[in-house]
């Protein structure tokens, strides 16, 4: 029997609820924290790849300020949402579907001082649960090019966004000008959802946005990666004590896959900023 697109979206997302939600739970661990801060230089428990100098960045392209309401899609255990809110005295809204991450981004909110300034809420990103014009800025990192319904959590964001304000996400995405077999090279070896026919500055126009700038960050992208699988060899032992052998390897090999490909211009990494 042929699977509905919409059944089929909503197995995906309960699959991906049940994959990060491991994540943030193998995350919190000391290894994996300490992982996170040699390559990101932050100990949230990111599933981004978002580092704290790309962070600071975010919040200038965004101008944020202590007036401001913000909206973190797909915050997960509330990297960079949370830093954000802690650099600039904004309040946040951080949203995602796994509860355990939002569960880890309350007790960070806590510990880092900004409970009275930070809202969790369990949300699909294609259906958001805010009156239009909410929000004075958004953002999400690396959560578009994980996302099968694009287009839809882009016109979210653009009805909870007030007018004249910015939006500012990174994205994962295949090169432009591949051959087919390179294209197919490069959505096997990105996130399962990398693939964007239209280019994201076509879903922008298409959901009501307005591109301003886009901003490569792939090479940064690529170190990132590089240091991540040079870290994982050199604390191999504490690491497989988390992750297992098996998933250690598939991770490494994973990494590898993703490195090469970005080696080839097949992947790149681009910080989207829109109006």
């Amino acid at each position: 029997m042929p699977v509905s697109g919409n059944t089929a979206q909503i197995t995906s997302r309960q699959r991906n609820c049940a994959r990060f939600s491991r994540d943030y739970e193998l995350l919190g661990s000391i290894p994996m924290r300490n992982l996170e801060r040699t390559v990101l230089g932050c100990d949230y428990g990111a599933t981004s790849w978002t580092t704290r100098h790309e962070a600071t960045h975010i919040a200038e392209l965004l101008g944020l300020d202590a007036r401001m309401r913000l909206l973190d899609v797909g915050a997960g255990a509330g990297w960079p949402g949370l830093y954000l809110a802690q650099l600039t005295g904004c309040d946040v809204v951080l949203t995602d579907l796994p509860l355990v991450g939002l569960e880890r981004a309350r007790e960070r909110a806590t510990q880092d001082g900004l409970p009275e300034r930070c809202t969790v809420v369990v949300a699909d990103s294609a259906a958001l649960p805010f009156a239009d014009a909410s929000f004075d800025a958004i953002s999400h990192s690396d959560v578009l090019c994980c996302m099968p319904a694009k287009l839809a959590m882009l016109q979210e964001c653009r009805r909870v966004a007030r007018p004249g304000n910015r939006m500012v996400f990174s994205v994962i995405a295949p090169a432009a000008s591949l051959s087919e077999s390179e294209r197919q090279r490069a959505l096997a070896s990105g996130p399962e959802y990398v693939d964007v026919p239209e280019g994201y500055a076509a879903l922008l126009e298409q959901s009501g946005w307005r591109l301003l700038t886009c901003v490569d960050v792939t090479n940064e992208f690529q170190q990132s990666m590089q240091t991540s699988v040079e870290c994982m060899h050199t604390d191999s032992k504490s690491v497989i004590d988390v992750l297992g052998a098996n998933e250690f390897t598939e991770r490494v090999a994973r990494r590898q896959t993703t490195i090469a490909a970005i080696a080839r211009g097949m992947l790149k990494r681009e910080i989207f900023v829109a109006a």
